[in-house]
């Protein structure tokens, strides 16, 4: 009789988990989000359940509508690379695949290899040639004769060095066997008895808050290239040039407020030891960026704290100068760039025309049709600007050529808005509806640049300008205290306005910092674009 065999368990297949989130409503989750606040008390694992639970929500609200697709999740998740005509409209992006020709472009500067000439702080050290002397005989034949050429042979010779360098003098001393007395041999000139720099704290800063590199991985990379500059050292010298620099800045704050164009967004920042600037009813952190257009010259602010960017542009607005006409005022549709109701900042307010593009772009999956006209719209408008800027044109001049060209665009595209809603052909509450509503709303904000000299299109340049803020957030994490965000807001304004007026923002620092006393004295002379050449001795 042979043996039985023993039958192997099979695991029980896995029950599918209980879909416990798609029944409880979004009233009850934010409910349970309090009592975990009041528990709890709000702080790190508090912000994780609270992000976790709104993106859930978001994303349980868009897959019940009718439609979406797992491209319409995937932008509200992780955004979108580029919102071009080309990568968003699927026409375009059939005609190119069916070998339509893309539009001819201009080639990039700036792409290819970097000649001497970029390199304005290289040192150049001259190399003789050995052998016959101008006009003597020429080695290599019989009768000819050498002279000079008039441009070198180049070599470019790049070396890697550390951040920070140190020079040790060892001064000689010598002691009188009678007396005792030591005397010693004086610094070099120029090297002075200061064991750092000026030009310490300007790179720190730059590499700090312009270049968002944190202090502990420049601690780091000291270290390793055996020139140790401890983090806590670092905050202290940052600390104390943030203090000679603070002149300068309250001077661009003032010339900021005199602009003809103003700029303003935020972006949310984290403080850790935030409780001396608590506001009641008030506990997010922002940093704005608000960029001024004052004549030729730009100038970029960063103001962090617990006042959105209205509040912030509304105190630089009180440095204003009486009897100059209103800005005008670019940024999104947002309460919070605002104070108030419209018009309480004394300000002639544009919206942003990129803004309500992008709501366009983000049904293009489910209105293809729709958003490709608009988009092919608002492309003539956009090159018609960029065509303005080509041919140097003034102010006047562009709201002109703008007002030609992208006048009867822009009034087509009012009556197809309307129709669209009025007409019965989008249903109001749909993704296109939406869009469709929220252009009408602003349309005069949004075609402010059809009746104002100077009226941007987007607020494109303050996105840009605030993206310094952002990569020290996303480097950083945080600031530790308010006043690690006041040195960096201090930081970024000059050296971000020193990068706008196309000046090295390395060696503004150091001149400011050279000279805090006529700084102080008289800061209007010690703009990016004002202040004196720094001297070859210096």
């Amino acid at each position: 009789m042979k043996p039985s065999k023993k039958r192997q368990k099979v695991a029980p297949p896995p029950q599918r988990p209980e879909l416990w989130f798609k029944e409880v409503s979004a009233e009850t989750l934010r409910k349970n989000l309090v009592q975990l606040r009041e528990a709890m008390g709000e702080g790190e694992v508090y912000d994780n359940f609270r992000v976790m639970t709104e993106t859930m929500l978001l994303v349980r609200d868009e897959a019940n509508q009718k439609g979406v697709s797992l491209q319409r999740l995937k932008f509200l998740l992780f955004g979108s690379k580029t919102e071009s005509f080309a990568a968003v409209c699927r026409q375009a992006r059939q005609e190119q695949g069916a070998g339509r020709p893309k539009e001819p472009r201009e080639k990039a500067k700036g792409h290819g290899r970097n000649g001497t000439a970029d390199f304005p702080k290289a040192t150049r050290i001259p190399v003789p040639l050995e052998g016959p002397a101008s006009g003597e005989a020429c080695p290599h034949c019989p009768k000819g004769k050498v002279y000079p050429v008039k441009e070198p042979s180049i070599l470019l010779r790049i070396t890697g060095v550390a951040p920070f360098q140190a020079s040790i003098y060892e001064r000689e001393r010598r002691r009188c066997n009678l007396c005792g007395e030591v005397s010693t041999a004086p610094a070099p000139a120029g090297v002075g008895e200061a064991k750092y720099d000026h030009s310490v704290a300007a790179l720190l800063g730059l590499l700090r808050y312009g270049a968002g590199l944190p202090m502990n991985r420049i601690e780091r990379l000291q270290l390793a290239l055996g020139i140790p500059l401890p983090a806590s050292t670092q905050w202290e010298l940052l600390l104390e040039a943030a203090g000679l620099l603070a002149p300068a800045q309250a001077e661009l704050i003032r010339q900021a407020a005199q602009g003809q164009v103003m700029y303003n967004d935020d972006t949310v920042m984290r403080i850790l030891e935030r409780a001396e600037i608590a506001r009641e009813g008030r506990k997010a952190v922002y940093t704005s960026a608000i960029l001024s257009k004052v004549g030729e010259h730009r100038i970029a602010l960063f103001i962090t704290g617990h006042n959105h960017a209205g509040e912030n542009l509304e105190a630089v607005l009180k440095h204003r100068t009486e009897n100059l006409p209103a800005p005008i005022q670019m940024c999104d549709a947002l309460a919070a760039n605002t104070v108030g109701e419209a018009g309480e900042l004394n300000t002639i307010l544009a919206h942003c025309l990129a803004h309500a593009r992008r709501r366009f772009v983000e049904v293009e999956n489910r209105f293809p049709a729709e958003v490709e006209h608009l988009l092919l719209q608002l492309r003539e408008v956009y090159r018609t600007d960029a065509q303005a800027k080509r041919e140097g044109m003034d102010s006047q001049a562009r709201l002109a050529f703008h007002q030609e060209r992208s006048g009867p665009i822009m009034a087509g595209l009012e009556v197809w808005l309307r129709d669209q809603i009025e007409g019965g052909k989008v249903e109001p509450n749909s993704g296109l509806g939406q869009a469709i509503t929220y252009m009408r709303k602003h349309w005069t904000e949004l075609t402010l640049f059809l009746r104002e000299p100077g009226a941007p299109l987007d607020n494109n340049l303050c996105e840009a300008t605030l993206k310094r803020a952002i990569m020290h957030r996303k480097n950083s994490l945080f600031y530790r205290s308010i006043t690690g965000a006041r040195t960096g807001d201090t930081f970024m304004s000059l050296i971000h306005s020193a990068e706008l007026n196309g000046v090295e923002p390395f060696e503004y620092l150091i001149e400011l910092l050279k000279h805090p006393e006529e700084v102080r004295q008289n800061p209007a002379q010690w703009m990016p674009w004002s202040y004196p050449a720094p001297t070859s001795s210096g």
